[in-house]
């Protein structure tokens, strides 16, 4: 209960919330429980509560016209998503699928939008929360038409290394959990090409490909690389 609880401090929900009040809103949490693979909520559903990562990764996704799929991000613990429907209840605009078995804590709207009345502090964290997303969105759409694949995967790995990333003896260790395919929707570029930067970056040096992860050699030349 002290980790599941270490973890939700962390959430834009309850940081601005003293142990009173916090204790008071993680009474209304319903703990769900997904494997991999198994999706949460599809785009259209009807949203009716938002969710924090407990353990485990989540990614959300949204599929185009022609049925390929983008990849918008990938998630793990302490973050929130969901909240979008709160302000604006229409259909969810993704879906919302595990990338390894996790445990999640959810909160209905119907439970949030009393408390937020009565703690208007928590409303202003999750604008916040929602500013800082579309800021995020704003950054992916830019790279999308001012920068290349190679630097796009890099720019991806230094974020999924920012939060999961482990400092190990020989290099930064993230295991970002994602397939191939998955990493080139990440940054909406085919396989073949994002394989063919990864192994341009493995061939000088900056980094190792593992199964399902990598580990960062040379952080500073990757972060280069992303400019």
């Amino acid at each position: 209960m002290d980790e599941t609880n270490d973890v939700l401090s962390r959430a834009p929900l309850f940081e601005a919330l003293d142990e009173e009040g916090a204790g008071a809103l993680r009474s209304s949490i319903s703990e769900v429980r997904l494997g991999r693979g198994q999706t949460l909520f599809s785009e259209g559903d009807e949203g009716d509560r938002l969710y924090v990562i407990l353990s485990g990764k989540v990614k959300l996704t949204r599929t185009a016209v022609d049925g390929r799929e983008n990849l918008l991000m990938v998630l793990g613990p302490g973050e929130m998503f969901g909240e979008l429907s709160l302000f604006d209840p229409r259909p969810r605009t993704a879906s919302a699928v595990a990338v390894t078995d996790a445990v999640l804590a959810g909160l209905g709207h119907d439970d949030l939008r009393p408390f937020i009345s009565s703690q208007p502090e928590v409303a202003v964290h999750l604008l916040k929360a929602l500013a800082a997303r579309l800021r995020r969105t704003n950054d992916v759409m830019a790279d999308l038409v001012f920068t290349d694949v190679p630097g796009r995967v890099a720019k991806a790995l230094l974020d999924l290394a920012e939060r999961f990333g482990k400092e190990g003896e020989d290099g930064l260790h993230v295991h970002h959990d994602l397939t191939q395919e998955e990493l080139a929707q990440l940054v909406g570029a085919s396989r073949e090409t994002v394989n063919k930067a990864l192994a341009e970056f493995a061939l000088r040096g900056w980094l190792r490909i593992e199964a399902k992860a990598v580990v960062l050699l040379d952080i500073e030349r990757m972060r280069r690389r992303a400019r």
